[in-house]
């Protein structure tokens, strides 16, 4: 029976649950959005909303609770900036919620199923975060031919004799 239990347990020891969280936490912080499965979606929202929430509150005591919950994981970008995880859920994110009473997070239930055992799939995102662009999508700059250079030549060309 599920009588007074708090949290969903996902077929996991206690040990093993709060490292599947801190490591989901970690890339939802990094990413900003994530494709997981739709109960560990569900109860990470859980998770991740009370980190926003001390990050809101900002005290030195919440950045303490903060990094015994997440440790204090250093992201590194692409352009070779690295940040840490604490840091950034205190600056940028309390910033961007701080108007914000709750609801951080959106899921999306997705319509595929892992091939491996049929599970549901979800996408779980943060609410305002900026566009998200995805490597598929290019700029949609259209590139000038050969001939259209010529022709630009061309007309310089005969325009400049003339006058």
């Amino acid at each position: 029976m599920r009588h007074a239990k708090t949290y969903r347990k996902l077929s996991r020891q206690r040990s093993h649950y709060r490292a599947l969280m801190r490591n989901m936490t970690f890339s939802l912080l990094q990413h900003e959005r994530i494709k997981t499965t739709l109960p560990k979606a569900k109860e990470l929202r859980r998770f991740v909303e009370k980190m926003i929430s001390l990050g809101k509150s900002g005290s030195l005591h919440d950045r303490r609770r903060a990094m015994a919950l997440m440790g204090n994981k250093i992201i590194h970008h692409k352009d070779g900036k690295r940040t840490d995880v604490v840091g950034k859920l205190f600056s940028e994110l309390a910033e961007r919620y701080s108007k914000r009473n709750g609801g951080y997070t959106r899921i999306y239930r997705l319509a595929v199923e892992r091939s491996g055992d049929a599970a549901d799939m979800a996408l779980i995102e943060f609410v305002d975060a900026p566009s998200l662009t995805t490597g598929k999508e290019k700029s949609t700059k259209k590139k000038s031919t050969k001939k259209s250079k010529k022709k630009k030549s061309d007309q310089t060309e005969e325009e400049a004799p003339s006058a």
